[in-house]
């Protein structure tokens, strides 16, 4: 099953709901940034609920990032979205190692810790619009449904898994479900009653259940309508241009005594690990350029 992303609305317009199948870009982001399996768990919960939030976004030029820093082993997630859905991330410690929690699953609470979560939200503006929230539980959809609630004063409710084996990822995906202005209370238990011991969402994925089923067994009986289906991809924007100036934002000062090193710079994007590498002659083409 390719990756995608499907926006529905339900119970006249009074419901808003997003799911997301994202094994393949979690996997690839795994591969890439060789993780642990509570990294790579971690990581791809936080990718795949940007790429939904980035359907949240009203321009095609808007950005999202999602910013996540809790005292735990895992130090900190970041991940960029743009409108398109095409998300990139990293971890600060990729290789975290703890054992299984009392239930048996990876232990995402105790890697991630508690601390903090900013949804930075640049919509062309002077300045980006910045939402915060205490991470409450660490477990990242918690914390998004959190989020939702104090931040943009939005009822959600957000589901994220990611299933791990010694393959590699073989099953990540979540829901979204937002009650919008004017939802009854009739819409709000039957969908409290449905989400009560709903199986878990990366297991579903794992055995072939598609983000339209998923919406269905979620918003049965309110009449559900499907509004978009996108594609949603681990894809990275870094280029040699982007790493030129980010040299030359250094200052000329610091240019020269690269120069005068001898060595030149090796740059690597902490999104995709790619490199870049800048000779002698290199950097002094960006100081005559830049004098």
């Amino acid at each position: 099953m390719k990756d995608y992303i499907i926006r529905a609305t339900a119970a006249e317009g009074t419901v808003r709901a997003f799911a997301a199948v994202t094994t393949g870009l979690v996997n690839k982001a795994s591969n890439i940034h060789d993780l642990s399996p509570i990294a790579a768990a971690a990581l791809g919960r936080t990718l795949t609920a940007v790429g939904m939030m980035a359907r949240m976004l009203k321009n095609e030029k808007d950005k999202l990032t999602i910013q996540i820093k809790g005292d735990g082993p895992l130090g900190g997630i970041v991940v960029v979205s743009d409108f398109q859905a095409n998300v990139r991330g990293y971890v600060h410690n990729p290789n975290v190692d703890l054992p299984l929690n009392e239930r048996g699953k990876l232990d995402i609470r105790t890697a991630v810790g508690f601390g903090y979560i900013n949804v930075i939200k640049d919509m062309g503006l002077k300045e980006p619009y910045i939402g915060f929230a205490e991470l409450v539980s660490g477990e990242i959809a918690d914390d998004l449904t959190y989020y939702f609630a104090t931040s943009e004063q939005i009822p959600s409710t957000v589901a994220l898994g990611v299933l791990v084996d010694r393959e590699g990822v073989t099953g990540a995906g979540g829901f979204i479900i937002q009650l919008m202005p004017g939802a009854e209370e009739e819409t709000v238990e039957r969908l409290e009653k449905r989400l009560i011991g709903f199986p878990s969402i990366s297991k579903l994925l794992a055995e072939g259940t598609t983000p339209e089923q998923v919406l269905e067994m979620l918003l049965e009986d309110m009449n559900p309508k499907i509004i978009e289906k996108v594609p949603t991809s681990f894809t990275c924007n870094c280029s040699r241009e982007r790493m030129e100036r980010n040299l030359i934002s250094i200052g000329k000062e610091d240019l020269l005594e690269i120069l005068e090193d001898g060595k030149g710079a090796e740059l690597q994007c902490h999104f995709c690990n790619e490199k870049y590498n800048f000779g002698h002659e290199d950097i002094q083409n960006l100081i005559k350029e830049n004098a």
